[in-house]
């Protein structure tokens, strides 16, 4: 399907429904018939989620100086890493790329969110949201998962006004290193989320996040929701051994944890 009739605004437009439906579960030839994009177009435009967020979807005006993408030098990355070891000071769950480009111009490090997202996906520090929504017409553990325990606390939380969120814990495993480093960078543990919009929001330890780390990140969204409820889709760790967390969660009714079902 051709897009030169269309205007920037309109293909923009078409693109970022098409990364929203990408997002839902829908395949590329699924997302090209309803956007009525071509495929190579609608994969460029996810392509440029992942790598620059919702920011870098939209065409972008013809002439536009390249200097987003920039190979960050050693003290930046340096500072990156610091701050990645450590919880924002801010009420904000955990790190974004804008928040750590924020907090770098501030020691006087210009560095973009977009170069950013760039060396986290260099780092294996770019993780998918899940496409939760297509469990619902999967079948087997997860489907039912989904079915029965997932999508009605969704809808109780939406009704009331609460906020979900998408999470998990990983290990990074880079597969780049820098021109000046001897070998790549030693595996990493990493806490996510995906709150509206996909955006990422990270932290990164050297070791397995313990009990404290969780239940730091838990009361973090608690804390940034304001009263509201909420619920976070969690995948990677399975909490019921764990008596520190369920005592909290019993303090904490505002807040519904779903782990991802351990054999999915």
């Amino acid at each position: 399907m051709s897009t030169k009739h269309l205007s920037p605004k309109a293909l923009s437009d078409r693109r970022l429904e098409a990364v929203k439906l990408r997002l839902d579960g829908h395949t590329v030839a699924e997302t090209a018939a309803r956007t009525g994009l071509s495929a190579p177009t609608v994969s460029a435009a996810w392509k440029a989620f992942r790598e620059g967020g919702w920011e870098a979807v939209p065409v972008r005006p013809r002439g536009r100086k390249a200097g987003q993408v920039e190979r960050l030098h050693a003290e930046a990355r340096q500072a990156l890493a610091a701050r990645l070891a450590e919880w924002p000071e801010a009420q904000v769950p955990a790190w974004s790329s804008r928040a750590l480009s924020d907090v770098l111009e501030e020691a006087g490090q210009k560095v973009s969110p977009r170069a950013i997202d760039h060396w986290l996906e260099a780092r294996d520090l770019k993780p998918e949201p899940m496409a939760l929504e297509a469990l619902e017409r999967k079948r087997g553990q997860a489907g039912r998962w989904y079915r029965q325990q997932v999508a009605p606390v969704l809808e109780e939380v939406g009704k009331a006004g609460g906020n979900v969120w998408q999470g998990g814990v990983r290990i990074a495993r880079p597969l780049q290193k820098e021109p000046e480093e001897a070998s790549p960078e030693p595996p990493r543990y990493q806490l996510y989320l995906h709150g509206k919009r996909g955006v990422l929001y990270t932290r990164v330890l050297t070791t397995p996040p313990m009990v404290d780390d969780y239940l730091a990140l838990f009361q973090r969204l608690l804390d940034q929701a304001e009263g509201k409820p909420v619920t976070l889709v969690f995948h990677g760790a399975w909490f019921d051994p764990v008596p520190e967390v369920g005592r909290w969660l019993q303090e904490h009714p505002f807040f519904r944890l779903l782990p991802w079902p351990v054999s999915s």
